[in-house]
């Protein structure tokens, strides 16, 4: 688990004020009460290791460009949205793939081995939390690290499947103009028009990464896992997230319903805000290395 020690980088976070000491001193309070504490991350936890977000104000993919991510219906119904796709993704791998966990996943690695968090889910797709050694854990969209056959079910590591990108395309080049937040660039449809995408070895299917796009939906036994693991603890942890989203959202829900503690480190509003018992505006990578 090869962490970078350098300073992290700041060019997907939204400006935010440092810590205010009453703010760690509350948080510090919050943990040291929690003896299982569960904690949902989102794409604020990743940004300080060089990844963009959709949602952040002014850094965000959205606020930046007019792209929207690749939608579940559009990737199994049409083979140029495939096309379109994993061009962008054979770009963008070599650079996504090498990024590294930042100090707030190495936080809550410690924790876990500490027995302090139960258990965590994130909304990322990254890896890095794998990568910084958290293993009481659950990745609720899935990973890119993996790709699997729509069709036979069978899975294979993506770092294989960019060997086969390569030797099916051996003259073929692109230029990225800019990185999204799911490993992809972006290419213009005439670099992506002659690139070949492989069919699954086994059985000649559609291959697809292991993850829930957009429009698609986390499955019943996933959610129902979360859901136990949640039932199992005594407060709640919501750490670089907007939760706009209702996959992860319903579990704050349930939180809610439990009549659990939860605290929300996010920079800019949450959906969460009107009913946490905490809201603080820092950076995840900032503020979690204070607390002991």
């Amino acid at each position: 688990h090869s962490v970078s020690r350098a300073s992290p980088n700041l060019t997907f976070v939204p400006a935010c004020l440092p810590p205010d000491p009453v703010e760690v001193e509350e948080l510090q309070r919050f943990v040291s009460n929690s003896k299982r504490l569960f904690v949902m991350t989102g794409a604020g936890i990743s940004t300080e290791s060089g990844i963009p977000d959709y949602r952040s104000e002014g850094v965000g993919l959205y606020a930046r460009t007019d792209r929207r991510p690749v939608q579940h219906a559009e990737f199994i119904c049409s083979a140029s949205a495939r096309q379109r796709y994993w061009a962008r993704n054979f770009v963008g791998w070599p650079q996504f793939s090498s990024h590294q966990p930042n100090k707030a996943h190495l936080v809550l690695r410690d924790w876990e081995k500490l027995g302090k968090l139960h258990w965590l889910v994130t909304q990322n797709v990254d890896a890095l939390h794998t990568k910084a050694g958290s293993q009481r854990m659950t990745e609720l969209h899935g990973c890119t690290h993996r790709v699997f056959c729509l069709a036979c079910g069978d899975q294979i590591l993506r770092s294989e499947l960019q060997e086969r990108f390569e030797a099916l395309n051996p003259a073929w080049k692109a230029e990225a103009l800019d990185v999204a937040p799911d490993g992809d660039v972006f290419l213009t449809e005439e670099q992506v028009r002659n690139f070949q995408v492989p069919a699954c070895q086994k059985c000649g299917g559609i291959l697809k990464p292991d993850v829930t796009f957009f429009g698609d939906t986390v499955s019943r036994e996933k959610v129902s896992f979360v859901h136990q693991r949640l039932a199992e603890s005594d407060s709640m942890l919501v750490a670089g997230s907007s939760m706009q989203v209702y996959s992860g959202y319903r579990f704050a829900l349930a939180a809610r319903e439990k009549k659990l503690p939860i605290a929300v480190l996010n920079i800019g509003p949450t959906r969460l805000d009107h009913f946490a018992s905490l809201k603080l505006n820092s950076r995840c990578g900032e503020l979690l290395p204070l607390i002991v």
